[in-house]
């Protein structure tokens, strides 16, 4: 009986390897089960839904430079709590420094200039109290045109630097409420410039409270009533809620902008804002992030006068 060769060895070899192959590629691992999160349950029978964005109660305000420069100093830094007044960040001002020098040096020379006219005038109404004729009406005239030159160029001297004073506070930026620094986009020796297309430098927030700025769809908005009760949950936290308290409806229906996503979502309609407030909550929340949010509201079979 003939042995078989070495060949076919390393042929039925290679016919199993390609086997194993095959099914190795074609085994796949059984899916990793998450658990499901509970399903958020509202507190209310009937109800209108809306999505929040979470800003802060004196709503986000973008900062920026009334001067173009370099930055020179930063003061703040993300999560700073500021009180009103207190400097954010200054813009490079020692060109503007050596101006005030200059302007300084000529009210120091225009007050100087001024000593002279007003000491011989001085000199010439003593004179014509004492005798009337001593000085001529004509030389009392013209004393008293140079000296009221030399007051209005020691005004003017004074007024330009004035002026300047006033740009040099342009250059510290401070803050015009109590806020939290909620984001910095400024550096050291960055170049930034005064005008209104550019993007904020710096966003502060007030408020011990945070808001929410909701977005009910234009065919839902006839069911809100004023003052209703709402909560909100935390996208992947259905369970906890937080009960907001109504602020104010701002009435212009504007284009949607905050989307959440969903398939069965409508990007093609408008929504009427409705801004409510609430704690902070144990769980963090931060600016910016969205919320889910329920509001007492009719049925939608129930018609509802206007109050």
């Amino acid at each position: 009986m003939k042995r078989p060769s070495g060949l076919a060895l390393l042929a039925l070899l290679g016919l199993a390897i390609g086997f194993a192959a095959v099914i190795r590629d074609s085994w796949v691992p059984p899916a990793r089960r998450f658990p499901a999160l509970a399903a958020f349950q509202p507190p209310f029978h009937s109800y209108v839904a809306g999505a929040g964005l979470v800003e802060a109660l004196s709503g986000n305000i973008a900062i920026g430079t009334p001067v173009s420069g370099v930055v020179r100093e930063i003061y703040v830094k993300v999560g700073d709590s500021v009180e009103k007044g207190a400097p954010l960040f200054k813009i490079d001002d020692r060109d503007l420094q050596a101006r005030m020098l200059t302007a300084d040096a000529q009210v120091k020379e225009a007050a100087a200039e001024l000593q002279g006219p007003t000491h011989r005038l001085g000199y010439a109404e003593q004179l014509s109290r004492r005798d009337r004729g001593a000085v001529s009406s004509q030389h009392m005239a013209e004393l008293r045109d140079k000296t009221d030159q030399a007051q209005a160029a020691l005004g003017l001297a004074k007024a330009k630097l004035a002026q300047l004073q006033l740009q040099a506070q342009y250059h510290i930026v401070r803050a015009l409420l109590d806020g939290e620094v909620l984001q910095l986009r400024m550096r050291l020796g960055e170049l930034v410039e005064s005008s209104a297309s550019s993007p904020p430098m710096l966003i502060l927030g007030g408020g011990d409270r945070l808001g929410l700025r909701v977005d009910v769809d234009e065919y839902d908005a006839w069911r809100l009533r004023p003052g209703a009760q709402a909560v909100a949950s935390l996208p992947g936290h259905p369970r906890p809620s937080i009960k907001l308290r109504y602020e104010y409806t701002e009435p212009y229906v504007v284009p949607k902008t905050t989307l959440t996503g969903r398939g069965t979502e409508r990007t093609d309609t408008r929504v009427l804002q409705v801004v409510y407030s609430f704690e902070r909550p144990r769980l963090p929340v931060y600016v910016g992030q969205q919320l889910d949010v329920y509001i007492d509201a009719p049925p939608a079979d129930q018609p509802q006068s206007r109050p």
